[in-house]
Parts: structure tokens; sequence; C-alpha cells
């Protein structure tokens, strides 16, 4: 496949136009022409890149990319050096932000989602359609013990998790939003969710849950963001006819 019918395929299927994102979504170094293997993980760090190398990759998707709003623009340092190793081998570099995170089957919640077992699926925001939402809310099958729902998410992102326990009530409605969103939880609560997970918290957040009542989940910002790359290797292989590989560089952050 040409390097520009793949950023065609990749922005079809994501949609990024959809979204006013931080950094810009797409192909990010420009690398050879032909692109026939290609490896997908959570972020363009310099371990991901030379595993991408080790396999002759010829492209890398991520969901954390460069170029973020607000960074020093200057290619100096540890961004130097990822970019000429880049440039070097001719790997050509996607990222798709909150694309990746919205996308209602192939994104992060959705996989986070999925795992879970939720069902009945809306938007976390209010006012615009599930696909371009950060976050979603869902619903369990039947109403969980918290014990029971810390063994499921914990089984999910394969790690534990702080779960900030605000009363003895069972969860069934269930908010999330993978990363570092902590900043939606007031939008959980505004929606009659009975928890809310994603990745990250700050202080103020175990403060928040406490005083609103509802039970809050960190499960990791990298353990969370793994399911959309992992899809896209996989729509890749199976759709695309494409040798795709995710690969999971290990972060317990």
């Amino acid at each position: 496949m040409l390097r520009s019918e793949f950023e065609l395929l990749l922005n079809e299927t994501l949609s990024p136009s959809r979204f006013k994102d931080y950094a810009p979504n797409g192909l990010q170094v420009e690398g050879k022409k032909d692109i026939n293997r290609v490896v997908t993980g959570v972020t363009a760090s310099q371990a991901l890149i030379d595993a991408a190398i080790e396999l002759k990759a010829d492209a890398i998707f991520v969901h954390h990319g460069y170029f973020w709003k607000n960074e020093d623009p200057r290619i100096v340092g540890m961004k130097y050096r990822r970019i000429a190793t880049l440039i070097k081998h001719d790997i050509n570099l996607y990222g798709y932000h909150l694309p990746l995170d919205a996308h209602p089957t192939l994104g992060n919640n959705a996989g986070l989602a999925d795992a879970i077992g939720l069902s009945c699926r809306s938007a976390l925001q209010t006012g615009v359609p599930i696909e371009e939402s950060i976050g979603i809310v869902g619903e369990l099958e039947e109403a969980m013990s918290l014990d029971a729902f810390q063994q499921r998410v914990e089984s999910a992102v394969s790690r534990s998790v702080l779960f900030e326990r605000v009363s003895d009530q069972p969860i069934r409605r269930v908010a999330l939003c993978t990363g570092g969103a902590q900043g939606y939880i007031e939008q959980a609560v505004a929606i009659g969710a009975d928890v809310f997970i994603t990745g990250e918290v700050s202080e103020q957040t175990i403060h928040i849950a406490r005083e609103m009542g509802i039970h809050f989940i960190a499960a990791g910002h990298h353990a969370t963001e793994r399911f959309g790359a992992k899809s896209i290797a996989a729509y890749l292989s199976d759709e695309c006819g494409l040798v795709a590989t995710f690969i999971d560089v290990d972060n317990p952050a």
C-alpha cells in the first residue's frame, strides 16, 4: 500500500476532522513510499521505534505521537534522537490521538468497555454523538459487588488499580474515559454513573469522588490506552492485507 493510501485509509477509518486535538493526526514523520509491515503501539518512544526496526517495519502507528501543542518546538535531545532514527531507517510515523480514543469499535474507550462487558452505550459528553464523545457510559448486565467489579477491571487492564470506594453501593452504570481524563468525573456524576474509570488520578479527584458520591478507579494511563493500538493492528492485518504487529512497551504509569 502506498504511503498516501495508508493515511487515507486511516483518516477514513478514524475521522480525525471531527476532533479539535492537541497534536496533528495523521502522518507526522515521512518515510518510505510503500508500506507492507506496520508496528502499532501506545507511544512513539525510542523503545517502540527500535522494536519496529527489528521487525523491519515500514510504518509505525501510535496513539501518542509528536508535536504536541505548547511543547518545545525544537528538534533536539530526545526528540532529535527519535526522529533521526525514524529518518535513518525510512520509517513512517502516524499518530492518532482523540480519534483513537473515541472510535466506537476500534477505540480505546470501546476496547475497555468491551473488556468490562458494557452494553447500552452512550456518550459521556452531552450534545455529541457517541462516535465523537471522548468518553462513554454503559451498563453491566447485572449489578456487581465492588470486589467483583474491581476484579473484572483488573483482569481487563492486566494490572492492579486504585479503587476509591465511596459507599457500599454495587455497580451497574459505568462511565469511562481512558488515559488522563480524571477531569471528566463531574460529567460522570451528572449522567448518573455509579463509577467513573480513567487512567490517572489527581489529588482533587478523590475529594470530588467522596463528596459527590461516585466510586472512582484509576487503572493506568498506558494500561487503559493499549486497546486502540491493538485493535488497529488486528484491523490492518485482517481487513487490509498488511502485516501489522502490536508491541506493548511496558509502562507502569
